[in-house]
């Protein structure tokens, strides 16, 4: 009989969403039982999922179960108090992100706002083991504990946060097929007609809130648009309801650019996944300008089909990126934009002179790689 899974994610954003589809596919034949619950009413929603399962999903929550895995907003210590059998279920706990590193909205209220940060403590210090997507999701959630426990009336037990630190690492995988088109070459500039100039091709790929810092992305494309008009943006990504103003300022300089010089805009918005990835095989360039990522897995996917990453030489890209895809994140919007901009008229000059723009090697995060770890984990506890 195959290992029955049950696999609870509280919040199920779209990167949660492909974490849980990507784990499951791993294993494909195990038994998976997958409960979610939508991304919204974020501060309701990771203080009251356990009470939302426990009543809502009693019956499923109860079966035979020989592993429980459940992300980091899932308030697992509640959930098993109120549903007394999952308490003998090995578990694990799956960061995706942390409170501690998210940037916030400097407020009273934000700052005081402890739950976001406490609950997951609570769910870690409940599993059997609790597992980070990256080492700076890890340090960054272990320095933010050690920073609360300071700040609190009365600090957290050093035994609970030395449970905290044998956390573990692994990664989000990445599927064979994001590797398609990795390191072929782009469109030949030989090939370019004399009059035509050349373009470079740059995706930016991230949800267009604020903690991807649209106020830089703006600087660049602005700065583009007056000394390097052969750079085409294609500003992509999951959009809502209500977005940063930056956003439309974007927009309106494109198009207002496009109408006369189509070059200099490409495509926009969300895309369906095959029109996704042939923008991705298509491109020269990945640009990330965030102020919060913590493994970045659109990053990683557009550069497992080809592109050449230009990120922040902070949070997460360290960790799998060389100091030739990193720009200083330190300083003024514009010096920083001043650096990606002289970085990619560079990338563009390369491409001129028919080079190979570079692509960093992330097999280490191909599926078949971080199975092997993932199954190590499971085994440990019983389970596979």
């Amino acid at each position: 009989m195959p290992p029955r899974i049950l696999l609870l994610s509280a919040y199920h954003a779209q990167s949660h969403a492909v974490w849980a589809e990507r784990l499951q596919g791993l294993f494909p034949d195990w038994d998976w039982c997958c409960l979610s619950l939508p991304p919204r009413h974020f501060n309701w929603r990771i203080r009251s999922n356990g009470l939302h399962w426990a009543y809502a999903e009693r019956e499923t929550l109860a079966g035979p179960w020989d592993l429980l895995i459940a992300t980091s907003m899932v308030d697992l210590a509640s959930l098993r108090s109120l549903v007394p059998g999952l308490c003998a279920v090995p578990s694990v706990v799956y960061f995706h992100e942390n409170q501690f590193a998210y940037p916030e909205n400097e407020t009273a209220d934000a700052r005081d706002n402890i739950e976001p940060k406490l609950v997951p403590i609570y769910s870690a210090l409940s599993a059997d083991r609790s597992v980070f997507n990256s080492h700076f999701n890890r340090e960054t959630f272990l320095e933010g504990a050690r920073n609360l426990s300071r700040r609190l009336p009365e600090p957290l037990p050093g035994d609970a946060l030395k449970k905290l630190e044998r956390a573990s690492v692994l990664a989000v995988p990445l599927l064979p097929g994001d590797a398609d088109a990795r390191g072929r070459n782009r469109e030949d500039p030989g090939s370019i007609e004399m009059d035509e100039p050349a373009v470079l091709d740059v995706v930016w790929n991230h949800r267009w809130e604020y903690d991807k810092n649209p106020a830089l992305l703006l600087a660049i494309v602005r700065q583009c648009l007056q000394v390097a008009p052969g750079v085409r943006f294609h500003i992509v990504g999951q959009q809502f309801r209500q977005r940063p103003p930056e956003f439309e300022e974007i927009v309106r300089l494109l198009d207002a650019w496009g109408a006369s010089r189509c070059k200099a805009s490409g495509l926009r918005g969300y895309l369906e996944a095959s029109d996704y990835r042939q923008l991705l095989q298509s491109a020269d360039v990945v640009l990330s300008t965030a102020r919060h990522d913590f493994q970045g897995l659109a990053v990683q996917e557009a550069c497992m089909a080809g592109c050449s990453p230009l990120a922040p030489d902070a949070l997460v890209y360290p960790e799998y990126l060389g100091p030739e895809f990193l720009y200083g994140a330190d300083g003024s919007v514009a010096e920083v934009a001043d650096d990606v901009v002289k970085r990619l008229q560079g990338l563009l000059l390369r491409k001129i002179n028919g080079e190979k723009l570079p692509v960093p090697d992330l097999t280490r995060y191909e599926a078949a790689a971080v199975k092997r770890d993932y199954a190590s984990l499971f085994s440990a506890l019983g389970v596979g």
